[in-house]
């Protein structure tokens, strides 16, 4: 593994929820796929990098520990988006104080949903909703877990679409974890698979097809 400094997110022999360790260098502007059985690790491992659980290893952004940033600025700036975003307020808009319209619209809102209830969400938009909510925050890197489950595929195209524009212009990375064989085909990136908290090698074929 090469310097700790010059990726963008480095861990180092991270131990999690007994599971690991794992090894990763993420550069700015790159798309990580994690595949791998329900059960293997993958939301886990996301959690420990945001700090939400206990763990231990060296993490860093941009050669930066974690340890020396508080972790709301950790948090800031290493973004995660679970599965199941949480809603905490009355209305959108109490959630989405610095969104930016273009990212509204390209997720298909008009700029009125800011004024919706939250109790109206479907799933879906939830999901889409939490997107541009966490990327209000300006992170540098996102922690993605499954953002688009509950997506038909022209909403799916629209998420994966900002994303990337997102990585582009911010000189972001991601971590996104995904079961569907045909988007992370479409994503392009690097792959990896995981096994029991660890990465693995695994064939093309597995991994375009694993659970």
């Amino acid at each position: 593994m090469t310097n700790i400094t010059s990726a963008l997110l480095s861990l180092r022999d991270l131990r999690f929820a007994g599971l690991g360790p794992v090894q990763l260098e993420l550069h700015a502007g790159e798309v990580m796929q994690i595949a791998g059985a329900s059960g293997a690790g993958k939301s886990l491992l996301l959690r420990a990098i945001a700090d939400l659980d206990q763990n231990t290893g060296q993490v860093a952004l941009e050669g930066r520990r974690r340890e020396t940033l508080t972790p709301a600025r950790w948090r800031s700036q290493v973004g995660y988006l679970p599965a199941e975003p949480a809603w905490w307020a009355d209305t959108v808009g109490e959630h989405l104080q610095r969104v930016d319209r273009d990212w509204l619209e390209g997720l298909g809102f008009p700029m009125e949903v800011t004024d919706w209830g939250v109790d109206r969400l479907s799933s879906g938009e939830r999901q889409r909703l939490a997107l541009a909510r966490l990327l209000a925050l300006r992170p540098r890197v996102l922690l993605l877990d499954e953002p688009t489950a509950n997506l038909d595929p022209e909403n799916t195209r629209r998420v994966e679409a900002l994303v990337r524009e997102y990585l582009t212009t911010h000189d972001a990375g991601a971590l996104w974890v995904s079961h569907d064989a045909a988007q992370r085909q479409r994503l392009g990136g690097t792959p990896l698979h995981m096994e029991a908290g660890r990465f693995v090698p695994a064939p093309e074929k597995a991994f375009l097809n694993a659970g």
